[in-house]
């Protein structure tokens, strides 16, 4: 560890110049010997550095979705040129180019921090051994010495003899319980974290190898940190706590109010985001905009947490725009269906009224929509010669006549007879 943390010995001179800074002003209100002095000076370096780390972190989600989104074709190419790694390798790069993915962009914060880690580690490891190292000179040299939190110096390990803890003025129980205690609380914030990245924010409707490598990571982890912790300074336990808070609280934000699309997060805020929408009659604020705008877009791709949501507004009255916006009335404005075609409620067909028998028989007006009543009088007559013949009498009684009646309306009169 000394040795990784002497490659990165360029940097402690910042980091002992921001703690510096931060001890001054605790210094002012603990006293600048104490242990809460230089353990808040060490909590603030960790807040600025994760502030300074906030656009990698929102990359590292987009591209953990993203990652997310190809597992399915990585597996088919996986499949495909399984017996050749190198095209299987260059199908692969080229997919991530077409897509605009980078695999490491979801290890940059921990990159990015780990130069921080090991300058601190550097940094009270000199401390430890009594030598002055960046910004603390001699004076703070021996004010951090005598700092203990919870009656254990700042400098010590775990893994520390009896002398050396003596030589810091303390005792080897108080260390270890100290130590212990710290790196429990260090392994299970970051098993919680994990646990609850997977439990709440994974797509459960595709079952990739990703989860599997997320699922044995939330085991991994702690286990790593148990192991190495015992080798970490007092210090650097607390920066690592401190930083696997924060990322704690961080990943609860997120999944809170950005959630993975099919996710259990994503089915909770999505029935919170209809409890507010359908009470308020719209959407407030670019958050839900664009959460809604989104879901919009994706037409029949939708999941089906996101379906019930646009079916839920449907029938609560409101309608889903693909701005974001949610309006009252169908009318209004063109809404969206559940598979994402737009319709107007005044651009719909009517569909004529069904005829019943009688009047499809009777070939009638009223059938096509008019009401034309014919009184007795207007009826045509045929006016026939007296020695016309008699109409043949059908089956049941009806004329000629009479079945053309029916079947065509009025006919036009009849010339006489030839005899």
């Amino acid at each position: 560890m000394d040795t990784i943390a002497s490659l990165f010995s360029f940097i402690t001179t910042p980091v002992s110049w921001v703690i510096v800074q931060f001890h001054t002003v605790y210094g002012a209100i603990f006293g600048p010997d104490t242990g809460w002095a230089w353990g808040l000076s060490i909590v603030s370096l960790v807040i600025v550095i994760r502030i300074c780390l906030i656009p990698l972190f929102v990359k590292q989600i987009k591209a953990t979705r993203a990652m997310q989104t190809l597992q399915p074709e990585m597996k088919k190419i996986q499949e495909r040129y399984k017996n050749d790694r190198q095209r299987q390798s260059e199908e692969m790069m080229k997919l991530y180019k077409e897509t605009g993915t980078n695999p490491l962009s979801s290890c940059l914060p921990i990159l990015a921090q780990s130069p921080f880690f090991f300058a601190l580690y550097h940094v009270l490891n000199s401390i430890a051994n009594g030598d002055t190292i960046g910004v603390i000179n001699q004076s703070l040299l021996e004010s951090a010495q005598k700092a203990h939190i919870f009656g254990a110096p700042l400098a010590a390990k775990f893994t520390d003899s009896s002398s050396d803890v003596v030589a810091l003025d303390a005792s080897l129980t108080s260390v270890r319980i100290v130590t212990a205690v710290m790196i429990v609380l260090m392994s299970a914030s970051q098993f919680y974290t994990q646990r609850q990245l997977m439990t709440k924010n994974v797509d459960t409707t595709v079952k990739t190898p990703f989860m599997q490598q997320q699922k044995m990571l939330m085991y991994v982890f702690p286990i790593m940190f148990a192991v190495f912790g015992i080798n970490f300074p007092v210090g650097v336990l607390v920066y690592w706590l401190t930083t696997n808070v924060w990322t704690m609280g961080q990943q609860m934000y997120v999944i809170h109010n950005n959630p993975t699309p099919g996710s259990k997060a994503q089915a909770s805020y999505l029935e919170r985001l209809h409890k507010r929408v359908t009470h308020h009659g719209k959407t407030r604020g670019r958050g839900e905009k664009a959460i809604v705008k989104a879901i919009v877009a994706k037409g029949r791709d939708r999941n089906e947490y996101e379906r019930k949501f646009i079916n839920g507004l449907n029938k609560a009255g409101l309608a889903a725009q693909a701005d974001g916006t949610v309006v009252k009335g169908e009318a209004q404005t063109a809404t969206l269906t559940e598979d994402g075609a737009p319709t107007t409620a005044a651009g719909k067909r009517q569909q004529p009224k069904r005829q019943s028998k009688a009047q499809r028989q009777s070939g009638s007006p009223k059938a096509a929509g008019e009401t034309i009543s014919l009184s007795k009088s207007d009826e045509p007559q045929d006016t026939k010669p007296a020695g016309s013949a008699k109409p043949k009498s059908g089956s049941g009684g009806r004329s000629k006549a009479q079945s053309g009646q029916r079947k065509g309306g009025p006919q036009r009169p009849k010339s006489p007879s030839k005899k």
